[in-house]
């Protein structure tokens, strides 16, 4: 018999663990607030006292997803020193790394991005990790480590070669070294472009 991982604590947290493994093991389309409440060892309604619906649960996943890669990136900022090249290769390890461990996940975070019913909290904790970008290149302009331009313009860059990496490396058509290699690859790549002329 499974061990049931919600006893009498926090039920919403237990259920989201719960949402995340089986959005690990099987994709979206296969979660069930009852199946979950069942996992848990709860009536089939005690979820619906924290998530009313399967994609509120879902919306409630992305929003964790964010907060915790949020997370994983200050944490790296602050474990480097000041120079726009350490604090770009430590975020942009830190989020290949998120990407490898949770790609599912992932999918999950950017797949409502753009929903017009997309909650204001989902859409706040995704403006967050943009905004960590964005702070990290004006950091960068402000030191004369990067050249002048627009914040928004100037991330664009940053975000597509970093998506582009997590898809290759995520997608298991390249060996482990080559990623590696690429990774190393695209932070001087990046590094190169933003430089001041």
């Amino acid at each position: 018999m499974k061990a049931r991982p919600y006893h009498h604590g926090d039920l919403r947290a237990a259920l989201l663990t719960l949402a995340e493994d089986t959005l690990r093991a099987r994709g979206p389309a296969e979660l069930s607030l009852r199946e979950l409440a069942r996992e848990a060892g709860v009536s089939p309604a005690a979820p619906s006292r924290h998530f009313k619906t399967k994609q509120a649960l879902l919306d409630a996943l992305a929003i964790e997803g964010f907060q915790r890669l949020t997370s994983a990136m200050d944490a790296s900022l602050d474990r480097v020193g000041e120079s726009f090249g350490a604090r770009l290769t430590a975020v942009a390890r830190t989020y290949l790394g998120f990407a490898a461990a949770n790609g599912a996940l992932l999918e999950l975070m950017y797949g409502r991005k753009h929903d017009p019913d997309a909650s204001t909290e989902l859409i706040t904790a995704m403006h967050r990790l943009k905004d960590l970008a964005t702070d990290l290149i004006a950091d960068g302009q402000r030191r004369g480590e990067v050249r002048p331009g627009p914040l928004d313009l100037m991330s664009l860059p940053l975000f597509v070669a970093l998506q582009g990496l997590t898809q290759l490396a995520t997608s298991g058509g390249f060996p482990a070294d080559q990623i590696e290699a690429g990774v190393d690859e695209t932070i001087a790549f990046i590094l190169r472009g933003y430089a001041p002329s």
